[in-house]
């Protein structure tokens, strides 16, 4: 386990993995949900061909349906939106059901199985 321990007010402590200088003046990141470490910058998820920062869920279904993927209908799992590449591919997209509690592995996940694609970048 490596990073910072920083201590609160209340003498809590919490581990800082990723330390930066705004990660100690912060609690909570500016952006909720795409930082990895208090402070830390928030990372967008980019479609290159267009140079594009997806936004929404529209705009990434469309851009995953345009390279092959199609929605898969889970009913056992209501809170996630998931995607497959093909019936005859293992290649699958699990991501949250609202667009703003998409975190940085989840951009990650989609420029793995789509690397000339998408890019993940900071804010």
């Amino acid at each position: 386990m490596s990073g910072v321990w920083v201590f609160d007010k209340n003498g809590v402590a919490r581990l800082v993995t990723n330390p930066t200088r705004e990660s100690f003046e912060q609690k909570e990141p500016p952006f909720p949900g795409t930082a990895t470490a208090p402070g830390a910058r928030p990372r967008l998820l980019v479609y290159l061909p267009e140079n594009q920062v997806i936004r929404s869920y529209t705009e990434l279904e469309q851009r995953l349906n345009q390279l092959g993927w199609s929605r898969y209908h889970n009913y056992q799992h209501p809170s996630l939106v998931q995607f497959h590449k093909s019936d005859n591919s293992s290649h699958l997209l699990s991501l949250p059901k609202s667009f703003a509690n998409f975190k940085s592995f989840h951009f990650y996940d989609i420029v793995v199985k789509n690397r000339s694609f998408f890019e993940v970048r900071e804010a």
